[in-house]
């Protein structure tokens, strides 16, 4: 399979909202309740990228891969920030990454991680109920710090920090 990584465009926002809402129904709907997916949610995705897209931060960095003339997975960096009033451990986070399921294995989700963060020091914050997201931020350097939340509209899953 054949894959492009670009910056996106203000114009992806919408299609780069759609492609977000669907990564979380196929990896997260199990943990989650019935009512998560809301028109609302998917109206604040929307708005998020409208405005991600359009107010560009040099501090910030999304790149999306490409297929056929469809955005199959992206992601997105940014500065470290901090739990509380906590200082960061790195300087660099990456914030979200996210691929089709039917993309899994084909090195788009390797090639976005690296055009996100290249390989300096990072954080990130992954859910401990996603095996297949640790394994693959493992394989890539990052190791768990012990620092751990829960979000309360989603009380199912644990995000652990990595760091490397």
């Amino acid at each position: 399979m054949s894959f492009v990584i670009r910056n996106p465009s203000a114009a992806d926002a919408s299609a780069l909202a759609d492609l977000h809402v669907a990564t979380w129904r196929e990896a997260y709907s199990h943990l989650l309740p019935d009512d998560y997916f809301s028109e609302e949610y998917v109206s604040r995705r929307h708005r998020m990228w409208d405005q991600v897209l359009t107010e560009t931060r040099p501090d910030m960095r999304v790149r999306v891969a490409v297929n056929e003339g469809s955005i199959i997975g992206f992601a997105w960096a940014g500065p470290g920030i901090g739990v509380d009033a906590d200082e960061p451990p790195r300087d660099r986070q990456l914030y979200a990454i996210y691929v089709l399921s039917a993309h899994y294995g084909s090195g788009v989700g390797q090639a976005l991680l690296d055009a996100a963060l290249e390989d300096g020091p990072a954080m990130l914050w992954v859910a401990k109920e996603n095996p297949r997201a640790t394994a693959f931020y493992r394989r890539n350097g990052f190791i768990f710090d012990g620092a751990e939340q829960t979000d309360p509209h989603a009380p199912l899953i644990t995000d652990a920090r990595m760091i490397r």
